[in-house]
Parts: C-alpha cells; structure tokens; sequence
C-alpha cells in the first residue's frame, strides 16, 4: 500500500513537473517574439485541462500577432474562470479598442448591474470557500445560542447565526451563477474578418448586416447544426454560420 502511494506521489510530482517546464518554455518563447511556438505549447497545456493563467497567456500572444478574435476569444475564457482579475480586463478592452465594430449595449437597471459587478468580483472557488466558512460560523453560533445560558451570549449568538447563514445563502448563489456560467457557455467571439448576419439560417436568407472578427455574440438557438441564431449587445438579432464563431 505504501509503495503505491509512493508511485501516485511520484507519478503526480512528475506530471506537475512537466507542466511547469512546458509552461516555463510558453512563457521564454513568448518573452523571446516567437509567438507562434509560444501559441502552440500554451494550446497544448489547455489540452490537459483550463487554466485562467494559461487563457491569459494564450491570448497576450494571439495579440502579438494581430489575431485579435482569437485574442479576445482567450482574454474571455481568462475572463470567466478569474472574474474581477484587472489585468485581464485591462487587455480585453485593449483589444476591442482595436475591433471594427464599435459596440452601444442598450442601458441595464442599476440593480442588475451592480449585482453583475458583485457576482463578477471573485471566482465561483473563492465565492464556494466563503460560503463553506459561514456556514460553520452559523453552526458555531448556534452552537453559542443554544449552549450559553446568558441571555447577552444568546443574543449574540442568534444574530451571528442569522447573518452568517444570509451570508452563507449569497455566497452559494453567486457560486452557484459563477459555475453555470462555466458550464453552460452560451456567449461567442467572431473570428472570421467578417460576416453577414442574415434574416433565415440560409445563405439565400435577408442579409441584415455585418459584424467584424472580435465582436461578442450571445447564442439565442443552438438546435441547427450549421447556423446559430445570435444576438448582440444592442439587441439586434440574425443568424450566422457556426463556422464564424467559437464559443467562448
């Protein structure tokens, strides 16, 4: 049993190991202008599982080489596993500076925004995490309420319960949003130069009006294999082929 243990530390050491070094060789390339060999080990690494970091990197060098849609293709999966990571934002919006189409989102009430923003500032690990720790400040102070025989201590202890498990209640909520965002992915980046959104899913259908390589797109209907049924941040609505877009 221990010589098993032994080799699963080992094994795992190994493979921990070969991750940093091939990072290590992403990052030198990078830092050397050989974006392109930077690009296909950092492509690699995600193939073994996603990695805020890596998206990060991964796009910083798409960016280098002018590859915007894929920039911020990238610069958003960072974006969705580390929300509220500044570095991230600030080269995301760097790069939809650079885009074509100039984006006027249509107004949002003030409580969903800011409740948005909320949601947005930790990961949904760290919203989990907190969660868990009120948890067992409720039960530690109903512990207190329940245990205590002074009436103050008591007092104390309902109070702190309650407000914990209201804690306790939001924290799992915003995790809860944060995990099925990563889940269900229903947002896309354009990566093609350019592309007509059209009326029916048909090349034959009305031609409504173009968007440009970058542009971000919410999935309206996923059930055609070849064309999605998108919309945009203003709430224009069309179809475009698959083909154009990747999922975010």
């Amino acid at each position: 049993m221990k010589q098993h243990i032994s080799i699963l530390f080992a094994l795992l050491f190994a493979v921990t190991s070969a991750f940093a070094q091939t990072k290590a060789q992403a990052d030198s390339a990078y830092i050397n202008k050989e974006y392109a060999q930077a690009i296909e080990i950092y492509e690699s690494l995600l193939q073994q599982g996603e990695s805020g970091e890596i998206y990060y990197n991964l796009g910083n060098a798409y960016f280098k080489q002018d590859e915007l849609g894929r920039a911020i293709l990238n610069y958003e999966r960072a974006l969705l596993l580390q929300p509220g990571n500044a570095d991230v934002s600030a080269n995301l919006d760097i790069a939809r500076a650079k885009t074509v189409d100039k984006i006027n989102p249509n107004p949002e009430v003030f409580f969903v925004a800011w409740t948005r923003a909320l949601i947005n500032m930790l990961p949904v690990d760290t919203w989990g995490a907190w969660g868990i720790g009120f948890f067992f400040c409720t039960l530690a102070a109903l512990a207190i309420y329940f245990f205590t025989k002074g009436v103050r201590w008591r007092k104390i202890g309902f109070f702190v319960a309650l407000i914990s498990l209201i804690l306790c209640i939001v924290t799992n909520l915003f995790a809860f949003e944060q995990k099925g965002k990563i889940d269900h992915r229903t947002d896309a980046i354009v990566l093609s130069p350019s592309v007509t959104v059209r009326s029916t899913p048909s090349d034959e259908g009305t031609s409504l009006f173009v968007i440009h390589e970058g542009r971000k797109v919410s999935i309206k209907d996923n059930s055609m294999k070849e064309w999605k049924e998108i919309t945009l941040e203003d709430g224009k609505v069309g179809w475009i082929p698959v083909s154009a877009i990747e999922i975010i």
